[in-house]
């Protein structure tokens, strides 16, 4: 019995000995490594096609210049980007449903402005809508504002020739509707080179053009998209762009800081945003994809062939250039009657 009980204290210390032995002393124990937070994982995003709200009717401009990105960052996201057009209120029927719908990042919205801003600044539409209502992925093209008169019209070679005229005599403008960029363009005109000017409104570029060449306006506000084909075809004479430089599709048309001294910029800003409260991480996702499209040289190239510049502005910065523009436009209220 004592034997036995001596043999069983023994396998005690022993089994003693080697657990001490195989333990580290307190300060060089180290606890488990801790999961990572969900941030530091990253997102499993995109795994289904985008859809992208296109505000204004297939086949033009706007719509034509989000196909082409739309189809350049598909390699960088790895999904199909859907086109969608939602026609109507100015760009607001799109851009309202972009700004109620599910902040997923799977439907995002192509908007163009002044038309955005204009769209709430402008007391009887009562949109509760308005630059806080969209998260900022990146800008895309900025599309300068031209001043051009019939090719055959003698009075006016120069943009020297129009304003000095527009100085002595009202000049006959078209316009698409207050605020627009057409009309904020004549308005520039009126209040930064001391012309007089007299809208006739009409329901696009391509009527107000028809007026031009059928001599019932004096001249033609419209973009380089809107001008550049006739130009080359020498219907028009372009005399000045409302851009801080020359566009190369019309790289002989001087600015009119170049000529005046005058900062008059007037261009037509396109961009993609995303519903209020999307996820940081998939609006950097986006923004860094698109940007990668943005500056392949052959998609400079082909927006450049359209007229227009890729301006790749993210996030924060491309929402204080659109707060920038909304002051301007607040400051011009009161000469659109609001």
């Amino acid at each position: 019995m004592k034997k036995k009980l001596a043999i069983i204290v023994v396998c005690v210390l022993v089994m003693g000995m080697v657990i001490g032995c195989s333990a580290k002393p307190a300060e060089e124990t180290s606890a488990a490594p801790a999961a990572a937070p969900a941030e530091s994982k990253g997102i499993d995003y995109p795994t289904k096609p985008i859809k992208v709200i296109c505000s204004f009717a297939a086949g033009g401009g706007n719509d034509t210049g989000l196909r082409i990105l739309a189809k350049d960052a598909e390699s960088e996201l790895g999904v199909p980007i859907v086109v969608e057009n939602k026609t109507g209120g100015g760009g607001w029927v799109g851009w309202d449903y972009v700004s109620k719908a599910d902040p997923d990042g799977y439907t995002l919205a192509y908007i163009v402005s002044p038309n955005l801003i204009t769209g709430y600044l402008n007391p009887t539409t009562q949109r509760a809508e308005n630059l806080d209502s969209f998260e900022y992925i990146i800008n895309h093209v900025d599309d300068g504002m031209t001043v051009a008169v019939r090719a055959d019209d003698d009075r006016f070679n120069t943009i020297e020739d129009l304003v000095e005229y527009g100085k002595k005599t009202e000049i006959v403008a078209p316009s698409l509707g207050v605020a627009g960029t057409v009309h904020i363009a004549g308005l520039r005109m009126i209040s930064d080179l001391g012309t007089k000017m007299r809208f006739v409104q009409f329901g696009g570029a391509s009527e107000a053009l028809t007026a031009l060449l059928g001599g019932h306006v004096d001249i033609f506000l419209g973009k380089v998209t809107e001008v550049s084909g006739p130009k080359s075809e020498g219907q028009i004479k372009v005399l000045a762009i409302l851009m801080p430089e020359r566009n190369q599709k019309i790289a002989d048309v001087p600015t009119i800081k170049e000529v005046f001294g005058v900062d008059m910029e007037v261009y037509s800003v396109r961009g993609l945003l995303a519903p209020k409260g999307t996820d940081p991480q998939i609006i950097s996702k986006l923004s860094d994809a698109f940007e990668k499209a943005m500056n392949k040289p052959e998609h400079i190239q082909k927006m450049n062939d359209l007229g227009v510049s890729v301006n790749p502005i993210k996030g924060e910065a491309f929402k204080d250039k659109l707060r920038n523009e909304e002051k301007m436009l607040i400051d011009m209220k009161s000469l659109f009657g609001w």
